[in-house]
């Protein structure tokens, strides 16, 4: 062993090049795979990055009108770590493009709190107000948004809203900004939104009919639901309107951590075994550019045995060290990188699985390379001891005929003997390209989930959102459905009006519910997004999302029975939709065949599709003024809302994704060009040029990446097409969504790693050409 270790740190101090290249390599690797795992928290966990950024309430108690909340006496309830708050509270409707939402307003300080401090988006946090802004203006005050209600409204900032408050009288306020907040999220007809604006504004809308709310940050989150008791106690159970814990509010964003998180680890586990494949080469590459030593060792009576094991020391040793180097840089300057990557790395440490990660990912990462550099040392201990018999051995195949025909038709050298060092035998050829192949299918994957969000934003049509808007009468007693359907129309760039009506529908054995939807007539049905079977086009037809199908175990073409207040309704499957809401189980038919189960059916709501190019928030501004303020006009739901973080962190992925694909390319034509040693010095003494020799070398790189690239782009698409649609069909919209990167996209892949590969290669291969003519000892082994 002791002999063992001499070689090891005499081969380290002979090779300091290579052993710094193995470690770079390393630390490389880890680095990256560290910064996928911290995008992948950053996108997948997006209430729990809000809620640690924010030094989130773990409970938020609301009181009645006019109660008053003691604070002092909550701060001394054993486990409170801190208080936001109280805050007055009024409720409130707000206004905006012709919009209509509940919200809740707090009275909040120009200086945001510590504990449960919102996390202003776009705009700018509450101001002080001019001394000489005598508020003769439209808006008499401002007002942040928290995201979610601010998205429903179509408000921005900069833009006026119309609050009316507990009395029924108006106020126009300004919205400075919006904010997200790690509180339960403003749901239509459900949860009020949340607005925070400066005490005096909030006198001027609700001067005494407020309420207060309070936040609690607690010590362990584990005791929630015992101190939520105490509290309640503490203030009184009278005086206490509402709580809300950090549980619901989790689990309403639980769906969105789900999918980001099934769609990344794929991309995770992709890329650690990538990152392992590039060290692994790095090592394998520095172990065949020492098989003269590993020769001379063996003649002067090393065993097998102890080559393996001073390999497999030296390596690992050289793993570790690059693991350690790459942890800690991204332990300490992870958070310094700018744009989003930096920012994931700010925000992973705080999230949960941090720690875990952190160990894990190096860990792993040891492992695998601890496995193929053993297979790699295994090999150095059969290298034989006598030089000569390497040496006899031809390094390449015999020239093809048709390589042949090549050079007689003058075909330049350098692009035949390209073409024959970058594929000189099947196997020999298999390998390189499949390793090189791996990094670009893992980033074709990302850009086919990019793909797919582009798709519900430019063409929702296709996945199931065909209606932009959906308007429903405020007013009992106002126009009948003709009159409005007429009103609607005739408003500009809406191009179908589609009257509809929703109910809960028992399932056979009355197990659970279902959303029974009529929507559109038999003359003009509603344009669903049918990617199986067809759509409605008979009386008692009906189409199904994945999810219904999926509750209850029914295909295409079957009869469904179901009970709808008290009255059976049995209708045909003829098509299978992409449908993004209630998780996919939902039914449509069409209005007219609800109605013959029920003649006096009204539609409750009409959805609206509007010409292409139409924008939303100008049509709904023009519904509103045509009618006035009796209707609701809400925007459809779409789903690439909850994804729109994943967007930026696909594009930092492919860039971590690129940079691994990088470190295996100077790994291939590293070895590519060691391996040749000795015929590139052969062709250089029968007569080619320096540059001829280097474009050789530039030749066979960038074709090895181009078939890398085909090969890897095609199955990129065909398995991220195949991993986004078992997640939609897993979800309930159903598969079918998928949308692979346009052909321009995939083209400028693989042209950026040829050119990758080309300005890789040109440093080595002006090394190369330059070298002298001699054939050592160590080009012949």
């Amino acid at each position: 062993m002791r002999a063992t270790l001499r070689w090891a740190q005499a081969d380290f101090r002979a090779h300091r090049g290579e052993a710094l290249f193995v470690v770079l390599a390393s630390a490389g690797v880890i680095a990256s795979l560290l910064l996928a795992g911290a995008l992948f928290g950053y996108a997948a966990n997006p209430w729990q990055r809000v809620f640690n950024q924010s030094q989130g309430a773990h409970i938020w108690l609301h009181t009645r009108a006019g109660a008053d909340t003691d604070a002092k006496a909550l701060a001394a309830v054993d486990g409170v770590a801190a208080l936001s708050g109280p805050y007055r509270t009024a409720a409130t409707t707000v206004e905006s493009r012709g919009a209509r939402a509940g919200v809740t307003l707090r009275a909040a300080d120009v200086e945001p709190p510590q504990t449960g401090r919102p996390l202003v988006a776009a705009g700018s946090w509450l101001a002080r107000p001019d001394p000489g802004d005598t508020g003769t203006g439209p808006a008499t005050g401002s007002v942040v948004l928290e995201t979610s209600v601010a998205r429903a409204l179509w408000a921005e900032p900069g833009d006026t809203v119309r609050v009316t408050g507990p009395d029924g009288a108006p106020h126009l306020l300004r919205v400075s900004g919006t904010a997200d907040a790690a509180e339960p999220r403003y749901q239509p007809g459900g949860a009020a939104g949340i607005g925070w604006v400066l005490p005096a504004t909030l006198d001027e809308i609700a001067r005494a009919d407020t309420g207060q709310s309070v936040g609690l940050r607690l010590e362990d989150p584990d005791d929630t639901d015992f101190i939520v008791q105490r509290a309640v106690t503490v203030l009184g159970a009278d005086r206490v309107a509402e709580v809300t814990k950090w549980q619901q509010a989790r689990a309403e964003a639980g769906g969105d951590d789900r999918l980001l998180g099934t769609v990344f680890a794929v991309f995770g586990v992709g890329a650690l075994l990538a990152a392992a494949l590039a060290a692994s080469g790095a090592v394998g590459a520095r172990v065949r550019g020492q098989l003269r030593d590993i020769a001379v060792l063996k003649a002067i009576g090393f065993t097998p045995g102890q080559v393996t094991r001073g390999f497999l020391v030296q390596h690992l040793a050289f793993a570790l060290l690059g693991v350690a180097l790459g942890t800690t840089a991204i332990a300490l300057l992870g958070a310094r990188i700018p744009g989003r990557i930096g920012e994931a790395a700010a925000v992973w440490q705080d999230l949960p699985g941090h720690t875990a990660l952190m160990i894990g990912i190096p860990g792993g990462a040891v492992l695998l390379i601890a496995a193929s550099t053993g297979l790699s040392a295994w090999r150095a201990g059969r290298v034989p001891p006598v030089p000569v018999a390497r040496a006899a051995l031809p390094s390449a195949a015999p020239m093809t005929a048709l390589g042949k025909r090549a050079l007689g038709m003058r075909v330049p050298p350098a692009l035949v003997l390209g073409w024959r060092a970058a594929f000189p035998r099947r196997g020999r050829t298999l390998v390189p390209v499949a390793r090189l192949a791996l990094p670009l299918v893992l980033i074709t994957v990302a850009l086919v989930a990019w793909s797919t969000l582009d798709q519900f934003r430019s063409s929702p049509a296709q996945v199931g959102l065909a209606a932009a808007l959906t308007v429903r009468s405020e007013q009992p007693a106002g126009p009948s459905d003709a009159e409005l359907e007429e009103t609607l129309a005739t408003v500009p760039d809406v191009a179908a009006v589609h009257p509809g009506a929703e109910m809960a529908a028992l399932v056979p054995g009355q197990t659970g519910t279902i959303t029974l939807r009529g929507l559109g007539t038999a003359r003009q049905p509603y344009p669903s997004a049918v990617v199986e079977g067809r759509a409605v086009a008979g009386p008692d037809e009906a189409v199904a999302g994945q999810g219904l199908l999926d509750l209850l175990g029914v295909r295409v073409g079957d009869w469904v029975r179901m009970t709808v207040g008290g009255r059976p309704q049995i209708l045909h499957l003829v098509g299978r939709t992409i449908e993004p809401e209630s998780g996919g189980r939902v039914i449509t038919t069409t209005l007219d065949a609800l109605r013959e189960r029920d003649p006096r059916l009204r539609p409750a709501f009409h959805a609206l599709e509007l010409r292409k190019g139409a924008d939303p928030r100008a049509v709904s501004g023009a519904l509103a003024t045509a009618a006035g303020a009796t209707l609701e006009i809400r925007e459809t739901p779409n789903p690439a809302d909850r994804l729109e973080p994943a967007r930026g962190v696909i594009g930092a992925l492919i860039a971590v994704l690129a940079l691994i694909g990088l470190i295996e390319l100077l790994t291939l034509i590293g070895t590519g060009v060691r391996d040749r040693g000795r015929d590139l010095l052969a062709l250089k003494a029968i007569g080619l040029t320096p540059r001829q020799i280097g474009a050789m070398i530039v030749t066979a790189a960038g074709l090895t990446a181009l078939v890398s690239a085909l090969v890897g782009t095609a199955v990129g698409v065909l398995s991220g097409s195949w991993l986004v649609d078992t997640q939609g069909a897993s979800s309930g919209i159903g598969a079918g969504i998928a949308q692979p990167p346009p052909l321009p996209v995939l083209l400028t892949v693989i042209v950026g790693a040829v050119l990758g590969a080309v300005a890789a290669a040109a440093l080595p291969a002006t090394r190369t050409a330059r070298r002298r003519l001699a054939d050592s000892l160590s080009e012949t082994l």
